[in-house]
């Protein structure tokens, strides 16, 4: 008995012995490994979201801005939530519109037991009275979404974004990588029970925000493009239009447009064809437009002259078993006569002179059958047949438009070589990329693909398609008192592959002033029922846009009114922005219609101080200021960000480490404190 009692005892004292030998092995041999995997749960890293950038006009007005929401998330298992869930709940249901019993609903099903998603998309001041009433394990995700200012306007350019944040369509996918950003990081500590705290010292990688896209479309001529073509196609009671402009120099797109639209705000809330950029992924059979492709074949090849005599006979004529009509019966006509009067008698049997593959190559030339290459997603390339594959017909129903596909912005920039001297320009949307302080990181450099004909050429059709809306079939494109060359194009629809009785395409392209071309414009409807024919529908748009637009063109303008001074530049003191942030400066100088250069690198944030010209020099619209900055360490007092955009004012403030209230969405309106106060931790701004 005694030993069998000795030896518990012994037991009983070597057994502390072991757990204690036990936990030194452990922390000599396990211990460091068991430290860092102690830490390593203790850290989490959290995402600081990058602003997307920015889409202005040509002037710098908005037209795609960033606003913040909140989610609201809950852990409800956190200490104290209990005893105040249920006035928590009734609050909640007051704010938001739903019932506190959905609120409880979603916290009895969720999915983790530490955290649910309640609510979606609150607001700045939804967000304050939620924080207002301090209740335990309240979770407050700050987002950014996307809002279009002007809703409708621009939207097959602009595009939009998925609830994700990421294009989905228009500019906003095809630049999606430089608007997005780089999201940020920061390192925090997580507590026993699972809520996040700040990490002191713990690693923070801000986040590189997205890029800001300035257009070459100005809101104004985008906004009279949007009204009258609207107004077009109710009036011509049309299924859909479509209308581009584009500056044939340089290929620059002034305005684009199709009808109907939609917000792209709520984008799924209309049928997929409203959201089609018509202009550029539509094909159809040119028509009458394409005859200036023939016309250009048949005078560089020397098949024909514009003065020759032409016989139309009746205003009918069989080509290839095929019998092909004019509207009227001309007679004998010259060439020049045959291309005002839109003959398709008379330039078909032109084109019977030429080879086929002159035909072709030429219309390759000026672009058919391959892309334009605009910066835009969805373009197609139209259509067009190698001669191997042609038909007895196809060099004749060729010739005046038919088995041919192409865009509207196909035949527009095709015409875009007539107005520029036979240069096939490349089209483009978009004229700058800047940094979210202003730095220009790339600038859009026209560029001609190829010259597609002679400059002599393009001066011995100028006057034939100057006649065209003078005395042929675009006479209701006509402006008094300035020039204006085009041609109409009527072309039956294909439907099934088959063309269907009654179905047309009407268009009407041209460009002005004729002499000095700065603007080219198409106009096509689909399935007018007023007229079938382009000269009816579509040139009177044309020349309404035509005659809005003319105020925006200082120049077209004086020669309208020759007899009254009309500025082409008005001066303007220039303002002072010394002393205020790089970005805050920027916006100022751009809302004034002048060019800024930085001595700024990357964004990190800067303060101007010094400008050339100095303040209150008088300026035309479109000088570059020149801003010297410094690094802004040592400024504190607030600055006046009112009339600037809420994405560069949050920028800024965050970048000195200031916390912002926002309310609203757009530019700031309010601010608090005011201008030239102390800098306070907390800034609050009203926008609108």
């Amino acid at each position: 008995m005694l030993t069998r009692m000795y030896g518990v005892l012994v037991l009983m004292a070597l057994w502390p012995l072991a757990i204690v030998g036990r936990m030194l092995w452990i922390y000599l041999g396990e211990g460091a490994a068991l430290r860092d995997e102690g830490r390593r749960q203790v850290r989490a890293v959290v995402d600081i979201p990058a602003m997307r950038g920015e889409i202005l006009d040509r002037t710098g007005k908005a037209l795609a801005v960033n606003t913040v929401r909140y989610d609201l998330a809950l852990d409800p298992e956190v200490e104290g939530f209990e005893a105040r869930a249920a006035v928590f709940f009734e609050r909640l249901a007051r704010l938001t519109g739903r019932p506190a019993a959905y609120f409880r609903r979603r916290v009895a099903r969720r999915q983790s037991p530490r955290y649910v998603v309640l609510w979606r998309g609150l607001t700045e001041a939804q967000k304050a009275a939620i924080e207002s009433w301090k209740v335990p394990g309240v979770i407050l995700e700050p987002r950014f979404s996307r809002w279009y200012p002007y809703r409708s306007l621009a939207a097959h350019v602009l595009g939009y974004v998925g609830a994700d944040g990421r294009g989905l369509a228009g500019l906003e996918l095809q630049y999606d990588a430089y608007l997005r950003g780089r999201p940020g990081r920061r390192v925090v500590q997580r507590d026993r029970r699972g809520v996040l705290k700040p990490m002191v010292g713990g690693e923070v990688v801000e986040p590189e925000h997205g890029q800001t896209l300035v257009l070459t479309i100005d809101l104004i001529r985008q906004t009279i493009l949007e009204e009258e073509l609207a107004r077009g196609v109710a009036e011509a009671a049309a299924r859909w239009g479509t209308a581009i402009a584009m500056d044939p120099r340089t290929g620059a797109v002034l305005a684009m447009a199709n009808v109907p639209t939609f917000d792209p705000n709520q984008p799924a809330t209309v049928p997929e064809a409203f959201r089609r950029n018509r202009a550029i992924t539509d094909r159809m059979e040119p028509g009458s437009t394409f005859k200036l492709i023939t016309a250009i074949a048949a005078l560089e090849q020397g098949v024909a002259a514009l003065e020759d005599t032409i016989d139309t006979g009746a205003g009918w004529a069989v080509f290839g078993g095929r019998t092909m009509r004019d509207v009227h019966a001309y007679g004998r006509i010259s060439f020049a006569d045959a291309l005002v009067l839109s003959s398709n008698v008379g330039v078909a049997k032109v084109a019977t002179r030429l080879k086929p593959g002159i035909l072709y190559q030429y219309a390759r030339n000026l672009g058919f059958g391959q892309p334009t290459w605009i910066d835009l997603p969805g373009e197609v390339s139209g259509t067009l047949k190698r001669p191997s594959r042609w038909s007895g017909t196809t060099l004749t129903s060729m010739s005046i438009g038919y088995e041919v596909d192409a865009t509207p912005l196909q035949i527009l920039t095709a015409y875009c070589a007539l107005a520029n001297g036979g240069l096939l320009v490349r089209p483009y949307v978009v004229a700058e990329r800047r940094t979210l302080t202003g730095e220009v990181v790339w600038r859009a450099r026209p560029d001609s693909i190829r010259r597609a004909f002679r400059r002599e050429t393009a001066r011995r059709l100028l006057p034939v398609f100057e006649r065209v809306v003078n005395e042929g079939t675009g006479r209701a494109a006509r402006i008094e008192g300035l020039p204006v060359a085009g041609k109409t194009g009527t072309a039956s629809k294909v439907v099934n592959g088959r063309y269907r009785p009654g179905a047309y395409r009407a268009s009407f392209v041209g460009f002005f002033p004729a002499d000095d071309p700065q603007v080219a414009l198409i106009v096509v409807l689909d399935e007018p029922r007023r007229s079938i024919y382009g000269g009816e529908v579509a040139a009177p748009i044309f020349r309404r846009i035509a005659e809005r637009w003319i105020s925006t063109f200082p120049k077209i303008a004086e020669r309208m009114t020759p007899h009254e001074t009309v500025p082409a530049q008005i001066l303007r003191p220039l303002p002072s922005v010394i002393g205020q942030p790089l970005a805050v400066a920027a916006a100022r100088l751009w809302s004034e219609g002048l060019k800024v250069r930085t001595t700024a690198s990357g964004d990190r944030p800067a303060i101007v101080v010094a400008q050339q010209p100095s303040p209150g020099t008088s300026v035309e619209p479109g000088t570059t200021v020149r801003l010297e900055v410094a690094p802004d360490t040592l400024r504190r007092r607030m600055p006046d960000l009112r009339g600037i955009s809420a994405r560069q004012a949050i920028y800024w403030l965050n970048a000195l480490r200031v916390a912002v209230r926002v309310e609203g969405h757009g530019q700031v309106v309010a601010q608090w404190p005011e201008p030239g106060a102390p800098l306070p931790k907390e800034v609050y701004l009203r926008c609108q």
